[in-house]
């Protein structure tokens, strides 16, 4: 039989493991542990009874409580919108010019389409709607299907190059790429359009001119300065979707474009982009 070897400093007996002379003590663990432990087991054993706690199957032990946070989120949803009823009808019902005249109004509206904009426009036009590669910068006052909230309102129910019938429709040719311009016209092209956001007027006598009003001035008009509500941009002004680098342009002239925006109708209500239409209309404002 070991003989029992005892600390005589602290006067606990020791487990008999010794590490270059450090040998470990058999002491007892400390009182407020002990009490902690039985505490925290107990507050367990209380919470299993009182609340939703054991996976059985499809259903879980409910708990005496009854406390569902499900049908507490559903009654607090509710009541939200219950409270907000009113002002809710008026962004339905109400004119935006009405809206606009409205400070508290306005104000709810702006507040309220903030995260509708966040979850549902920014990962395409970006933060604060200042676009990007093939995406419209909304943050400033250049629109191609126009920049009244009531136009806006149209361009988020309808979309663009979507699937809904009312949808507004924009196609650029793809003028190389379909032949019906070559490569070196296509070259000329590029370097003319360059040239139209840096204040050279069209309509000069050169064969990049004559090129421009034959195959473009229908959709981006005579001047180039585009024809607001057909999906055809301002070439003269330093507002580009694609990009206004000669490589960008090149790519444009030779491939077409189409872009594309969903309809929001079946995802947003009436009131959602009402309000999402106020709220981009003034970004600009907002932006200065």
């Amino acid at each position: 039989m070991s003989k029992i070897e005892r600390d005589p400093v602290t006067g606990y007996t020791t487990t008999g493991h010794d590490w270059n002379g450090i040998k470990e003590l058999n002491s007892p663990i400390p009182r407020a542990v002990i009490i902690f432990i039985i505490i925290t087991h107990l507050a367990a054993l209380v919470g299993w009874i009182l609340l939703p706690t054991w996976p059985l199957g499809r259903t879980f032990t409910k708990g005496v409580l009854g406390i569902d946070q499900k049908t507490d989120l559903a009654a607090d949803i509710a009541a939200a919108n219950t409270a907000r009823a009113d002002w809710m009808a008026q962004m339905t019902t109400l004119d935006f010019d009405a809206i606009r005249a409205d400070p508290d109004l306005m104000a709810r509206a702006l507040e309220t389409a903030a995260p509708i904009f966040g979850q549902n426009c920014e990962p395409c036009h970006g933060k604060g709607g200042t676009g990007g590669p093939g995406f419209p910068r909304l943050s400033d006052n250049t629109w191609i299907w126009g920049g009244t909230a009531e136009d806006i309102a149209e361009t988020i129910t309808v979309g663009i190059n979507s699937d809904h019938p009312d949808s507004r429709f924009a196609q650029m040719p793809a003028f190389g790429r379909d032949e019906m311009l070559d490569r070196a016209q296509i070259g000329m092209m590029t370097r003319y359009v360059q040239t139209l956001s840096n204040g050279v007027i069209p309509g000069d006598p050169s064969e990049a001119a004559m090129l421009f009003q034959e195959n473009c001035a229908a959709c981006h008009g005579e001047d180039a300065r585009g024809v607001e509500g057909t999906g055809a941009p301002n070439l003269t002004d330093a507002a580009w979707i694609y990009g206004g680098d000669a490589a960008s342009i090149w790519q444009t002239l030779m491939n077409g474009r189409q872009g594309h925006m969903p309809t929001w109708q079946h995802r947003l209500s009436t009131a959602d982009i009402r309000m999402l239409a106020l709220y981009v209309e003034t970004m600009p404002e907002r932006a200065q």
